[in-house]
């Protein structure tokens, strides 16, 4: 656009230089060799113009053909360069949708129409094929042949780390992302499998400066590297505790600043500082960690913050956790916990059924069995509660890549990855309390049909005597079970509507050490009926 208007302004430059001679007639006189020319000025200003005009073009033709030999060979050489790469984007495509044969075919084609060291996806087609192919130790060849250039070095290191995973060689992998990592910590794979070898290591320092690169980088985001840092502080501190209380207690308190909601840090921060007699400051801790998230692990060091506290301390302490977390189920087994042992059984009893009103698990109705064995010793009532916390769902646990610990640990024992460990009920028994009611809802019965007003008239029917005798007994059930025997079809379409009921018998009388059943539950069920199927 901007070509254009500077054409048309010359071309109304001329047109008005040309008017403005129009308007001024005159003439030119030019002598040569003994001879005289006179014309008009406009014809003179004509003829500079056409000389000037027929000069250029004459220099263009002698340009144009003096540069026609490399002109030509651009031509071809751009058409073979555009060759060259339409196979290139060919192989790509085919490599990606696994046509090994086509891409080794393009790779080919591509080579010797570009050359390699002008376009280096050459080489990646190549090694992609021969992957296609099966021939990995080729394709290792030329990711290593790519580790010479500076603009593959990465590409290179990266096919190397895949196939040593593809190995099982997990530390020529980590050898090759960790040199990756140190060139550009922004590749996530890289810094990923360079963050689980330096855990794995214990190398708590390095994984933090690899964090750091990774936040400073923005490959992930703040709150993920915040929580990063707090895991591996914490991890830090657990493995100075005993060498170096000093720097344990400094990455702990810093840990925990980084994440006040993560119990393993406030742990950690206020154990050490227990040790040192800074009651006050990690009972602080404590309690602002339990207010975000109540943890068995944090009301356990809480209650017994100072070894000398007598159990009726113990449990004051426990009941301050508890106003701090009201309608918490975790705050009333607490107390009840600091109660038993303070052999305060009403409080005990009261607080673990609020537990098992809130949450129904294990360990709320095996603590109510402790409470009511150490009150009254009654074993049926024991059992009962035992039998109910087998059908309970269990409590939480740390649990990563389905590994129960009992204690919090900074990486998986199974994948090595970092932050792995949740607190959450395990998997291997998931469900909910089945109670008698639950039951009852469940299983379809029939009722009895009502007792007939008059005395059902005897009638014989030999069809149906014989066909309940050839019918296949069934093994009566023992003395106390109840069960039904089966009645098949052809029987049961047999007896006649009038026929009268049979009464249920009475049961036998509970032996003494029989443990029962819980009057509570006995009131709820429904009255026994007959069940046919």
């Amino acid at each position: 656009m901007i070509r254009i208007l500077i054409f048309l302004a010359a071309v109304f430059a001329l047109g008005l230089g040309f008017a403005w001679l129009a308007d001024r007639p005159g003439e030119m006189v030019v002598t040569f060799n003994g001879y005289q020319y006179q014309v008009s000025l406009m014809v003179a200003a004509v003829a500079i113009v056409a000389v000037v005009a027929a000069v250029m073009i004459v220099w263009w033709l002698i340009k144009s053909l003096w540069n026609s030999p490399y002109t030509i060979s651009r031509y071809f050489r751009v058409r073979r360069r555009d060759r060259g790469y339409q196979a290139l984007s060919t192989g790509m495509i085919a490599a990606g949708a696994g046509d090994g044969a086509l891409a080794r075919k393009k790779s080919k084609e591509a080579a010797k129409l570009i050359r390699s060291d002008q376009e280096p996806l050459i080489q990646l087609l190549e090694a992609q094929a021969s992957l296609l192919e099966g021939d990995h130790e080729g394709a290792r060849e030329k990711f290593e042949a790519m580790l010479d250039d500076p603009e593959m070095r990465l590409l290179g290191l990266r096919g190397l780390y895949l196939e040593a995973e593809r190995l099982g060689d997990r530390n020529a992998a980590r050898h090759y992302a960790g040199r990756a990592a140190s060139v550009a910590p922004q590749l996530a794979w890289a810094a990923e499998s360079t963050l689980e070898d330096l855990t794995g290591r214990g190398d708590w320092d390095g994984a933090l400066k690899l964090v750091e690169a990774q936040k400073s980088t923005r490959q992930i985001e703040r709150d993920a590297a915040n929580r990063r840092r707090a895991v591996l502080l914490t991890a830090k501190a657990q493995a100075l505790t005993d060498s170096d209380p000093n720097a344990a207690k400094a990455a702990a308190l810093e840990a925990n600043k980084l994440a006040p909601d993560f119990a393993p840090a406030a742990v950690a921060a206020a154990n050490l500082l227990f040790k040192q007699n800074d009651v006050r400051k990690g009972s602080k801790i404590l309690e602002a960690a339990w207010k975000a998230e109540p943890h068995p692990e944090i009301a356990e060091l809480y209650t017994h913050a100072r070894p000398g506290d007598a159990v009726v301390d113990r449990l004051n302490r426990a009941k301050k956790l508890q106003e701090l977390k009201r309608n918490n189920a975790e705050s009333s087994m607490t107390v009840a916990r600091a109660a038993l042992d303070a052999q305060d059984f009403s409080t005990a009893r009261r607080e673990a059924e609020a537990a098992i009103r809130m949450d129904r698990r294990e360990g709320a109705y095996l603590l109510l069995a402790d409470i009511e064995e150490a009150e009254t010793g009654d074993q049926g009532k024991i059992r009962q509660l035992l039998s109910k916390a087998v059908r309970a769902p269990r409590d939480p646990a740390w649990v990563a890549d389905g590994v129960v610990s009992e204690r919090w640990a900074p990486v998986s024992p199974v994948s090595g990855k970092l932050d792995a460990f949740a607190w959450r009920a395990p998997m291997e028994r998931l469900g909910q309390l089945i109670d008698s009611h639950e039951d009852e809802a469940d299983v379809p019965v029939l009722a009895a049909p009502a007792k007939p007003t008059k005395e059902a008239e005897v009638i014989d029917y030999p069809a149906v005597a014989k066909t309940i005798s050839e019918a296949p007994t069934e093994p009566k059930p023992a003395v106390g079970d109840d069960q039904v025997t089966p009645v098949t079809a052809a029987a049961f379409a047999a007896i006649p509507n009038d026929a009268e009921p049979v009464e249920p018998a009475e049961e036998l009388a509970r032996l003494p050490d029989d443990p029962g059943v819980d009057p509570d539950d006995e009131a709820e069920k429904s009255p026994r009926r007959f069940r046919l199927f």
